[in-house]
């Protein structure tokens, strides 16, 4: 049996004390795994993992009830800067590189926690393993690298804290396909050989399931529906209500997630 990494049992959040965006939120995070949180645009994935990495106060939000626990000790009062240093670091939705930096310099300010000079040498070549792509724009400032390379300076940024766990927020967000595939087959490759556990954010189901191990649905800052990511790829509600397929007769056909009515989503999963 999996140990559980991050347990969050039944948050709520609200912001600016008035506004209420997750509803009792409770998902688990084994050691070792890669799990991938699904749904919509506003649906509230952006705003759970900042729950857990605690980066919802700049945004001026809180729990206000539930528990997140990483390794059965409460967090919810833990800095960001306490979570990097348990091995717990967010990359943020849009990538966020320093955009007059080189690739090289952003990477480095990802290892201001380590030890030694020779630990951040060691982890900055670690990333151009995993980046090649980064080693040879090592010296080129951000702002002037593509979309896919700053999105691989990103994660690369977060593993020069060498964590035990990351979570990762819309990684496929305005990339190419080709790219997003590379981003993920990466993502796996770290999970395999690195043992680092991943918590991902996602609205591409169809690329997030193929590379999770269990998946949780969220509409509208509540989780519907939850499962190995197998099950929810041939489960018929999430062919039709997010990967795009519907029923026609004998057969499936594409169908525009925008043309579903959200209600109907939850009428059927909440029932």
């Amino acid at each position: 049996m999996q140990n559980i990494l991050i347990n969050v049992n039944g948050i709520e959040v609200i912001y600016n004390h008035v506004i209420l965006v997750l509803k009792g939120v409770s998902l688990q995070v084994p050691e070792g795994g890669i799990v991938a949180l699904l749904g919509g645009n506003g649906a509230g994935k952006t705003t759970t993992l900042r729950a857990v990495s605690n980066l919802l106060r700049g945004e001026r939000g809180e729990v206000t009830k539930g528990s997140i626990e990483l390794r059965g000790e409460r967090i919810e009062n833990l800095s960001p800067a306490d979570l990097v240093r348990r091995g717990v670091v967010q990359v943020m939705e849009g990538r966020h590189c320093f955009a007059h930096l080189t690739i090289e310099e952003n990477l480095l300010t990802g290892g201001y926690t380590r030890g030694s000079k020779a630990e951040v040498a060691a982890s900055l070549e670690k990333v151009y393993a995993y980046f090649p792509r980064l080693k040879t724009r090592r010296g080129s400032q951000a702002a002037y690298t593509s979309g896919g390379e700053q999105q691989m300076c990103a994660i690369g940024r977060a593993l020069m804290a060498n964590p035990s766990m990351v979570l990762l927020d819309e990684p496929s967000m305005g990339l190419a396909p080709q790219i997003v595939q590379e981003v993920f087959e990466i993502v796996r490759d770290l999970n395999q050989r690195e043992k680092v556990t991943f918590l991902l954010a996602e609205q591409n189901t169809h690329m997030a399931l193929k590379y999770a191990d269990y998946g949780y649905i969220m509409e509208s800052g509540r989780i519907v529906m939850d499962g190995p990511a197998a099950d929810l790829a041939s489960n018929e509600d999430v062919k039709e209500f997010y990967l795009g397929m519907g029923r026609s007769g004998d057969g499936l056909e594409r169908k525009s997630f925008r043309d579903v009515k959200s209600y109907k989503r939850r009428k059927r999963w909440l029932a």
